[in-house]
């Protein structure tokens, strides 16, 4: 039975405080109530695009400096300049100009001095440009400063006009830096043991318990979960409590994000938490709201702590993590919220329909483990896309996507670990939809899947995978590959390419995984290049003699059977 709302009204009062979205202080979860006698409702929060503008499409342009950050040892620097045709965002474009060879000028000045930093011209419906400046003209400063492009298209008496913080920071030469690629949506990372040189950063490791593991008077099990593989950890502990561990990861080069979420709301923690950590060699970001839109906190709250972090140190990006599908996206993780976006989908549920709480599952009502999910492995896939679905739709510049991996089970929600072929699945999905890092919760895991986990890391984390994952190549990636006659939830393919300039002696990834938990594919993996390759040069993930080229080198086939919830990455040359 159903309990009077007025008294559900006055049960709630005492929670009510600061939560977002509607009936606040009803037991609620992304918005949506989850306990038995309480009713349905919409929980409100739904990404939604502006409305499409009638007639010819408009011209979207965009800009960002290629690095999120520069030092000022540092010469040269890139804008990313894109100038896409879109019918939700922009401004005005007759469509006679809209051919790809229409040029779009433009001009890029820095807004605190008026000096012109770079100009030229791009084609219209083109992305990913690099228009190099000199940085000398940049003023070195701790906080971002404005920058302006202004564009025209000849014969259009409409101007274009996008902003852009661009930092220039000292250089630092006591512990790490991190900034993100704004080309191809990874890290690049560098302290003394790069000899204070960028280079590109995978983190892949897991969250990792404070209790029964980091709290331990011994650094030997730090160091075996570095011996797996791993490249990255995200400690569940303070400096204030496990600052002797973050001292060994700094020592023994275990790259951390270091973990605010227990205080993230109070700011003095949050600052008291930060100021230790800012010159260690082996932090490469902070974590602070976990799941905030699960638990609908208010939406002021990421950006406050981020602030906080930023005025700090500004040398390393800020995390959050999304458990919802689609709850107020665009609070969460607007831009002064969040630096990296993480996502949090726990796929292997007892049930996508009804919960352990007694009610069912949809879109407004319930919480099964996995917030509007099927239920399998395909659901990590949906859910990056989903993510990038919405900051197309609020006209956003995508920012890192990281995937946090099911490797546990309980609580009523989950009946059984991740096999390790499920979890090598879940992860090159990530990857094959855009995710630039991995983390796992949680350590300690079973033996059998923190050393598959520690394999799969051995090879994206390194070179060659690296450089296509997060190295941001000529034409980045990943692109998807639709299959003849495979649907997305039989095979799901993307690749990535680097060298060449779209000329010979480029190279591709492709990455293939086989979603399907029953179902074998035997000759029917066909995937169709973007160009003809000349040769496989390796295939670093999954069995080599499997793959062979056919038609010319235009396609890469599956010679025998790809098994239920295979997963392979081959390396091409290109033709």
């Amino acid at each position: 039975m159903l309990l009077p709302l007025g008294l559900l009204y006055l049960a709630s009062l005492a929670t009510a405080q600061g939560e977002t979205g509607n009936n606040p202080g009803w037991p609620r979860w992304c918005g949506k109530v989850y306990k038995p006698g309480y009713p349905s409702f919409e929980p409100g929060g739904e990404t939604v695009a502006p409305p499409e503008v009638p007639g010819p499409a408009q011209l979207h342009v965009q800009f960002r400096p290629r690095y999120n950050l520069y030092l000022d040892n540092e010469a040269e620097g890139h804008f990313v300049v894109n100038a896409e045709l879109s019918r939700h965002h922009g401004s005005p474009l007759d469509e006679s100009r809209q051919s790809p060879g229409t040029a779009v000028a433009f001009s890029i000045t820095l807004n605190s001095t008026g000096a012109e930093l770079a100009s030229g011209s791009v084609a219209v419906n083109s992305t990913r440009n690099l228009v190099p400046f000199d940085l000398s003209g940049v003023p070195t400063s701790l906080a971002p400063q404005l920058a302006v492009l202004r564009a025209t298209v000849a014969g259009q008496a409409q101007a274009y006009v996008a902003t852009a913080e661009l930092l220039r920071l000292p250089d630092k030469r006591r512990g790490s830096v991190t900034r993100i690629d704004n080309l191809g949506g990874g890290l690049q990372f560098r302290n003394s043991a790069s000899n204070h040189t960028f280079g590109p950063l995978l983190p892949y490791g897991y969250y990792a318990s404070y209790d029964g593991f980091l709290r331990l008077n011994d650094t030997g099990p730090v160091r075996r979960y570095a011996d797996l593989g791993l490249t990255a950890m995200t400690p569940l502990t303070v400096w204030a409590e496990g600052g002797d561990k973050l001292r060994y990861m700094d020592d023994i080069g275990l790259p951390f994000m270091y973990s605010l979420r227990d205080g993230y709301r109070n700011l003095t923690y949050v600052a008291e938490s930060v100021a230790p950590v800012v010159d260690s060699e082996a932090l490469y970001a902070y974590w602070t709201a976990d799941e905030p839109d699960g638990w609908q906190h208010p939406f002021a709250a990421p950006a406050r702590a981020r602030d906080v972090v930023r005025a700090l140190d500004p040398y390393h990006p800020v995390a959050v993590t999304l458990n919802c599908q689609d709850y107020h996206f665009g609070e969460y993780a607007g831009d002064g919220a969040a630096d990296v976006v993480m996502e949090d989908v726990y796929p292997l549920i007892a049930s996508a329909t009804f919960s352990k709480w007694g009610t069912e599952c949809n879109r407004t009502y319930g919480d099964c483990g996995c917030d509007n999910c099927a239920g399998g492995v395909r659901d990590v896939a949906r859910r990056l896309d989903d993510l990038a679905r919405h900051e197309r739709a609020l006209g956003r510049w995508p920012k890192p996507k990281f995937h946090n991996t099911q490797s546990f089970s309980g609580e009523g929600y989950w009946p059984r670990d991740p096999t390790p072929a499920e979890s090598w699945a879940m992860n090159v999905l990530a990857f094959n939809h855009g995710a630039t890092g991995i983390v796992a919760w949680v350590y300690p895991a079973s033996d059998v899947l923190a050393a598959a986990h520690g394999r799969l890391s051995r090879v994206v984390a390194s070179p060659p995978v690296v450089d296509f994952l997060v190295g941001g190549g000529d034409n980045g990636g990943p692109h998807p590959v639709a299959v003849p006659g495979l649907g997305a939830d039989e095979i799901d393919v993307a690749y990535w390419t680097a060298g060449g300039g779209g000329g010979g002696d480029g190279r591709l990834l492709v990455a293939v995984v086989n979603p399907s938990a029953t179902d074998d594919r035997v000759g029917d993996v066909v995937v169709r290049l973007p160009r003809a390759a000349a040769r496989i040069d390796a295939v670093p993930w999954g069995s080599p003699e499997l793959w062979v080229l056919a038609d010319g080198g235009g396609t890469l086939r599956a010679a025998g059977n790809f098994s239920a919830m295979s997963t392979a990455m081959i390396l091409l040359t290109l033709a």
